[in-house]
């Protein structure tokens, strides 16, 4: 599906802003167009935003109900409570796990840590799992990056005397579970800085402020800001203030001395002595961590993130590598077998602005992902659905500006238990509602989705000619990093291109073009990728110009210096 290219220049106030910027800047004017996209202004934020700085972290206390929480722990500590852990079996959830665990483990040795099984016990924590605590002994239960809609659960807990410290980063609903703390930004009336940190970043805020209490040097917490920086990219939080100060220093970790269970992924991702980026952990290392929990168990995630062996730590990745290579290949054949039904519906020129689609034999832990192919291809809020204890469980995902949270919600009264964010949510209902819940939803979607909402859109950051992309250039832009959600890597448009004779179809069934390219403004000659676009190849070969969208990569070898490669997004023919 072709997207609208969409560029919008700074307005009249914005290019007085960039005044200041642009002097600084002057043998790049692009960069300083890029800043005040992202609200920088000053030459000042421009420092600030190139070298963050863990002294720019908030006040984990301006958190509400922050200094509960504390006192909460350190009395189980000094009453030699029993203490467990509990977490979410995700990327964010089992890398917030193994982060408070393995630091409170500095100081603290009655503690353990449990991650629910995806199939037997689902989403969340359960009477069962209160029960299995209580006969243990446990009195105090940290969960992360679950529990804000836990509320029978947690009177329950209660009613067994054990209490919680709710950490997470979902959308709340009016109603609050009775926990002795909640540590949530997105809590009605916090005026947290930072509102969108992910569960881990969250579980940070809470051992920093536990550090603060007992007046511990922050080194060895912020030694953990790896974990953190993994959550980060998985979970798609955006990549703004707290988070990308958090990133930023989790990255330089993650390159330098990471966590050892970190460090065996790497190794298997064969990412060992290259640069490691947001990308590298959103594809390689992200899926192979959440492989554990959709195929097997994540407390094996833990286990790996929480190891002191080098070999048990390689030992645990291998097998994790695998659930991920399992992963794959179910992954393949559940979205061939939801295409296969789609196009049977006629979805792809179907009027319906929306996608429900349920097949009992699916395997849970994959169709989150099988939602996000089906948005991608369809560019419509999907829904998919199997079965799983006893009733419908699904995973949706929305399209870039709609809020599929609130059009799940508006059929709340279908459902048995969801939760989410604005751009996925986890579900679950009974099997008899699944006709009602597509209606309602498609009914909803439809009222309030865009036509814009509806058709991709690539917004470009700026438009460049091949002379504009210098050393300089590429210098200042390689700090833009860490990219993700509100600093997104920079998209350019070059209009014109043509190729320089030399661009040539690759891989296996000869579907991408390698290209070599030059433009009208100098006479230099630029090697792109345009992966899947073998159809413009003819085009290209005439040597007729078109115009490219493109983000600027740059190709890394140890016997080489560095070069510049761009990945084409999109090719239209030149008017």
């Amino acid at each position: 599906m072709t997207s609208k290219w969409n560029y919008l220049p700074l307005t009249t106030e914005e290019q007085k802003l960039e005044t200041g910027l642009a002097k600084k800047f002057a043998n790049c004017p692009p960069i300083s167009e890029l800043l005040v996209q992202r609200g920088i202004t000053s030459v000042e934020e421009a420092e600030r935003f190139f070298h963050p700085s863990l002294k720019d972290m908030h006040d984990p206390f301006l958190m509400p109900e922050m200094d509960k929480a504390v006192n909460r722990l350190n009395k189980a500590m000094g009453s030699k409570e029993k203490i467990m852990v509990y977490g979410d079996y995700d990327v964010d959830g089992t890398t917030a796990v193994a982060l408070v665990y393995k630091y409170l483990q500095n100081f603290y040795s009655n503690i353990d840590y449990y991650i629910p099984t995806r199939y037997d016990e689902g989403y969340g924590i359960s009477k069962k799992n209160i029960d299995d605590a209580a006969d243990c002994g446990v009195k105090l239960i940290i969960i992360l990056d679950c529990g804000i809609k836990a509320i029978e659960e947690i009177k329950y807990a209660k009613e067994k005397g054990i209490d919680f410290i709710i950490c997470d980063h979902h959308v709340p609903d009016d109603e609050l579970p009775p926990a002795v703390a909640i540590l949530n930004p997105k809590l009605e009336g916090s005026t947290y800085p930072c509102q969108h940190l992910s569960g881990c970043g969250v579980g940070y805020k809470f051992m920093q402020a536990f550090a603060i209490s007992n007046g511990i040097e922050n080194s060895d917490l912020e030694g953990m800001l790896d974990l953190v920086a993994v959550s980060i990219a998985a979970d798609i939080v955006p990549m703004v203030d707290e988070n990308r100060i958090m990133a930023y220093h989790g990255l330089k970790r993650l390159n330098t001395n990471p966590n050892m269970g970190l460090r065996a992924i790497i190794k298997i991702c064969q990412l060992s002595n290259r640069e490691i980026t947001i990308s590298d952990v959103i594809f390689k290392i992200g899926p192979r961590l959440n492989a554990s929990g959709r195929m097997q168990s994540g407390r094996e995630a833990v286990e790996l993130l929480v190891a002191r062996d080098v070999t048990d730590a390689y030992e645990k990745g291998k097998n994790i590598d695998q659930y991920n290579k399992d992963r794959k290949e179910l992954d393949k054949r559940i979205t061939e077998e939801a295409n296969a039904i789609l196009e049977a519906r006629g979805e792809m020129h179907s009027d319906k602005k929306s996608i429900v689609i349920y097949n009992k034999d699916w395997h849970k832990g994959i169709i989150g992902i099988v939602a996000s192919r089906l948005t991608e291809l369809y560019y419509k809020p999907s829904v998919v659905l199997t079965f799983a204890n006893g009733l419908a469980t699904g995973s949706s995902r929305s399209v870039q500006g709609f809020d599929i949270y609130s059009a799940v919600d508006a059929s709340r009264d279908l459902l048995e238990n969801f939760g989410g964010h604005t751009y996925a949510v986890g579900l679950s209902l009974k099997e008899e509602n699944i006709p009602e819940f597509t209606r309602r939803f498609e009914e909803y979607v439809a009222a309030n989705i865009t036509p814009n909402q509806l058709t991709p859109q690539l917004d470009i950051d700026a438009y460049l000619t091949f002379a504009d992309i210098t050393p300089e250039f590429i210098s200042l832009l390689r700090r833009f990093n860490p990219f993700g959600p509100g600093n997104n890597k920079p998209v350019f448009c070059t209009r014109g291109v043509m190729d320089f004779g030399t661009s040539k179809l690759v891989g296996k069934q000869l579907e991408h073009i390698k290209l070599e390219l030059v433009d009208n403004t100098s006479g230099k000659v630029i090697n792109g990728i345009a992966f899947n676009m073998a159809r413009h190849f003819q085009h290209i070969h005439d040597r007729k110009p078109f115009d490219i969208c493109y983000s600027i990569e740059e190709n890394k070898h140890s016997n080489a210096a560095n070069t510049v490669q761009l990945l084409v997004k999109e090719i239209h023919m030149a008017n």
